[in-house]
């Protein structure tokens, strides 16, 4: 017969409580069940555990099993812990890689709800430009990713090269409105009707990476006679704030924006919108921690669906 768990668990028992009753008791067993268990280990070692039948007195071999059962028992208790808080999403690590405007809006919320639910889980956070997410969740260094350039139904920004999202699984997770961002006080920053893009002319343009991907003629033409191009959302908007310019983005950038001085304007082209979308391995399903996280992403970005 082979030595099992249970049987070191029963025999630990059975030592700690001192009788076959407090034991059968802890373990929900009768206690001829349990003496029975007991008898099945001392016939597979060939020696008795205990030196009386009240099992109050461990033999040399009992006080070694015992503390070899210990922690054998605490070891595999965690394991199985383990294993079964992984597989309920209640522990894990989830990688997580977002556009900017996403990192600091829509996913703060997202976790912020996800940890409630699950406090024992792992979030590694990273924000970058939607080239590098696509990179990293194919290389397997971001189990999701949430970008906007380069997929097959986004025209938010030029396409990349089809090969690099192969073997990625995307789906739409939400849409938002380009827009017109200036300081507070400047002309276009005044409430009214949508801005067109003859008001857009009469000013001077900061282009971007994003904006450059709205593709009507007259944004695409503004873009290339800007003078100023801005790449990162942060020193974009500290060059409209110091007055050289205006620029478009997303409005999901007006949740990062705050009181900093800035307004958004909506445009009056209904097709200048963005698509997000959401990306994991393909070949790959997530993990449940990281699946958990996938939907409630997905339910906080659930009001900025079209």
């Amino acid at each position: 017969m082979a030595l099992k768990i249970e049987m070191l668990r029963c025999f630990a028992t059975v030592a700690h409580s001192g009788t076959l009753t407090g034991a059968a008791q802890q373990l929900g067993r009768t206690p001829s069940a349990v003496s029975m268990t007991l008898k099945q280990l001392e016939d597979h070692l060939g020696e008795p555990l205990f030196e009386t039948g009240r099992k109050n007195k461990l033999t040399a071999l009992g006080a070694f099993v015992l503390e070899q059962a210990d922690r054998e028992l605490q070891q595999f208790d965690t394991t199985v812990r383990a294993i079964e808080g992984f597989a309920s999403a209640r522990t894990g690590r989830v990688r997580v890689a977002a556009v900017p405007s996403v990192a600091g809006s829509i996913l703060p919320q997202a976790i912020s709800s996800f940890i409630a639910r699950f406090p024992g889980v792992q979030i590694e956070v990273w924000d970058m430009e939607s080239r590098a997410i696509i990179r990293e969740v194919s290389r397997d260094r971001v189990d999701i990713g949430i970008a906007t350039a380069g997929l097959p139904d986004s025209d938010a920004m030029p396409a990349l090269d089809p090969p690099t999202h192969t073997g990625l699984h995307c789906s739409n997770l939400m849409s938002d409105a380009f827009g017109l961002i200036c300081p507070d006080g400047h002309p276009l920053a005044a409430p009214g009707g949508p801005v067109s893009w003859r008001d857009i002319a009469e000013q001077s343009l900061i282009a971007n990476p994003l904006s450059a991907g709205i593709r009507t003629k007259v944004a695409q033409s503004l873009h290339r006679e800007a003078l100023l191009q801005g790449h990162n959302v942060t020193s974009l908007l500290a060059m409209v704030r110091a007055g050289l310019g205006i620029t478009i983005l997303p409005e999901m950038t007006m949740l990062l924006l705050g009181s900093s001085g800035l307004v958004f304007r909506p445009l009056a082209d209904p097709e200048a919108r963005r698509h997000i979308h959401l990306l994991r391995k393909a070949d790959a399903p997530l993990l449940p921690v990281a699946r958990e996280l996938e939907r409630q992403i997905q339910l906080t970005a659930a009001p900025f669906q079209t």
